[in-house]
């Protein structure tokens, strides 16, 4: 017989001990496993985390850019918002300024109607003043006439001699009036 195979049977056999043919057998398994392993699934593994590893640099990467990218566009938005409302303001100044000058014409020609309309007025009263004037003396005139015609007893007709004597009596009566001033 073998002399390993005496030995093992001459002692007892210890069960945390394997026999050293499954010993040797284990280890060759082992080494087999390990080295499939080592050629052709771990390259595999490898090249899987390493994509995987890519990606997520790459995310972290698209992410930081995309948080750059948004961070400008609110620069922009924030730089836009604030030319609007300075526009805004400016155009409401205008408005307001424009308004001002609006009222200040508005006003300006109200004025000047209203010095037209007065003026108007004036000319009016003026106008009417003198056509009463002038039908007033001609009433009177005519009335002082009749009066002077009864008071003579004789007709005073005569156009000429009327306007005359109407004329001569209504020259008396303004200056009277004119001295009592």
């Amino acid at each position: 017989m073998n002399p390993l195979v005496q030995l093992a049977a001459e002692e007892p056999q210890s069960p945390l001990i394997p026999p050293i043919p499954e010993l040797i057998v284990g280890l060759l398994a082992f080494a087999i496993v390990f080295f499939f392993l080592a050629k052709k699934l771990l390259p595999n593994i490898n090249k899987v985390l390493e994509e995987r590893h890519a990606a997520i640099e790459g995310g972290i990467e698209k992410a930081e850019a995309a948080q750059t990218e948004a961070q400008s566009v609110l620069e922009q938005y924030k730089a836009q918002l604030a030319e609007a409302r300075h526009e805004a303001a400016r155009l409401r100044q205008e408005a307001l300024e424009q308004g001002t000058a609006l009222k200040e014409e508005l006003r300006a020609e109200g004025q000047r109607q209203r010095e037209e309309i007065i003026a108007a007025g004036h000319a009016q009263i003026e106008a009417d003043r003198k056509a009463a004037a002038n039908a007033l003396r001609r009433d009177v005139g005519r009335l002082a006439t009749e009066l002077a015609g009864k008071l003579v007893g004789e007709s005073l007709e005569d156009y000429a001699r009327q306007s005359r004597t109407i004329d001569r009596f209504l020259d008396e009566l303004e200056e009277k009036a004119e001295a009592a001033r």
